[in-house]
């Protein structure tokens, strides 16, 4: 033994557990600090209404407002008709919208006017609608948005609205305004918040895509792990351990492109008994599943690229692949998957991640199948054409490195001295075990 022998396992961990605070505490720490380009859009129904012979609408007028008061470098305030606010929250666009109704100067007016002539009058009203489908953090992100602009607007209609008030009853009959009606002046505005298309029971509030992504990934990762080290078990390529038996049959000699298409035609042939074990579990948990038969199919899929990827990065790697893999797949993969945090209030080199990480590009293609009608818009489209661009590199990536390695003469096979050696120790263990 030497000191390099307690230092590089000390120095790679070191690394690593740098790399997981990085990515985990950075992820969930600071969300109002790291906003960015969080998309939410902007309605404006009202039509106006002559007030004093004037033309007015103060719709138009919180809209600007709005606009300006919502910080452009956080939000991404998208002023549109109310067909494609809808058409956006379907398609998990904007994770909000917040909507001025038709009336809105109509109402408005009334409210001045019933300041100094009794009667029962309503406060206009905005509405702010989430979009709990998008994901579990997004629709209180979406309501401090809201609150904090819609509180300012409100103080600065009031004030308005009672300047007029106050100079209309200047210049004529001389009355007393009560203290509710002053206090109707000073807070006119009522926001209502409400949920676009609330989620289902059983949705575990949209948490149910992130755990069904997580189990999809893991299947696909660890199966690879299990499936590499069983083959190669049986092949002759790495010992095999059972408490205190351990047992190296010699190796094979099968070729290294040879052992990975093995491997992986295991994969592709659990894969959809997989998937379908996990439909049938989520049925029976009663979990809302939209197009069970899509989600199975796409699982399938997703199980296959994720194990094939993992299985060539151990196959050109050798045993450091089990940590590239790790790294890949989890340790990167989970904070920039945006199933839990959006990715619009992470820091940007964790948003960045999710170009091209393999959970972001799978949730989005579960997410839009059991929340969104499985529209290609919502996610599906991206998630399934990057799973199989997944795929494809995974496998030119194994078939390329284990053809490279084969042809350079570099065949999975210990020397004879090696081999020797090890069926030495294989003797001496068999006969420690049996004494």
């Amino acid at each position: 033994m030497t000191v390099r022998t307690f230092t590089a396992p000390i120095a790679v961990l070191m690394v690593f557990a740098a790399l997981l605070a990085t990515m985990y505490l950075g992820y969930a720490s600071n969300t109002e600090t790291n906003l960015h380009d969080f998309p939410v859009a902007l309605v404006n129904q009202d039509v106006g209404d002559t007030i004093d012979g004037k033309p007015a609408n103060f719709g138009a007028q919180v809209t600007d407002g709005l606009v300006a008061e919502i910080p452009s470098e956080a939000v991404d305030l998208r002023v549109v008709g109310i067909a494609e606010a809808r058409t956006q929250l379907q398609n998990a666009e904007v994770y909000g919208a917040i909507v001025i109704p038709s009336d809105f100067t109509k109402r408005l007016a009334v409210l001045g006017a019933g300041a100094v002539v009794p009667g029962e009058i309503e406060r206009p009203v905005i509405t702010v609608q989430t979009n709990p489908r998008v994901g579990p953090y997004t629709t209180g992100i979406m309501q401090r948005i809201a609150d904090r602009a819609l509180a300012q607007v409100n103080e600065t209609v009031g004030e308005n609205l009672t300047d007029q008030v106050n100079a209309a009853l200047a210049n004529g009959t001389p009355v007393e305004m009560s203290g509710a009606a002053r206090l109707s002046l000073t807070d006119p505005v009522r926001v209502v918040t409400a949920p676009y298309r609330p989620m289902d029971d059983g949705a575990g509030q949209g948490l149910v895509a992130f755990f069904y992504t997580l189990i999809l990934l893991l299947a696909g990762f660890t199966g690879a792990m299990i499936i590499h080290t069983l083959i190669d078990s049986v092949l002759g390529f790495t010992p095999t351990e059972f408490g205190p038996w351990f047992v190296h049959p010699p190796a094979t000699g099968v070729s290294r492109l040879r052992t990975l298409l093995i491997k992986w035609g295991v994969i592709a042939t659990a894969a959809p008994v997989l998937s379908a074990i996990f439909l049938g579990v989520a049925t029976a948990l009663g979990v809302p599943l939209g197009n069970g038969a899509l989600l199975w199919l796409y699982g399938t899929l997703a199980i296959i690229a994720v194990g094939v990827t993992a299985l060539a990065v151990l196959a050109i790697f050798g045993t450091a692949g089990l940590l590239v893999n790790l790294v890949l797949f989890v340790v990167l993969g989970l904070p920039s998957s945006a199933a839990t945090v959006p990715l619009e209030a992470t820091p940007s080199y964790i948003a960045n991640l999710a170009a091209f990480e393999p959970m972001h590009q799978i949730y989005l293609a579960v997410r839009a199948i059991l929340f969104f009608d499985a529209h290609a818009d919502a996610g599906l489209g991206q998630g399934f054409w990057m799973t199989l661009l997944g795929l494809a590199i995974g496998l030119v990536l194994g078939v390329l490195g284990t053809h490279l390695y084969d042809r350079r003469g570099l065949p999975r096979a210990a020397s004879s001295g090696q081999a020797a050696q090890a069926d030495n120790v294989t003797e001496v263990a068999a006969v420690a075990a049996v004494g």
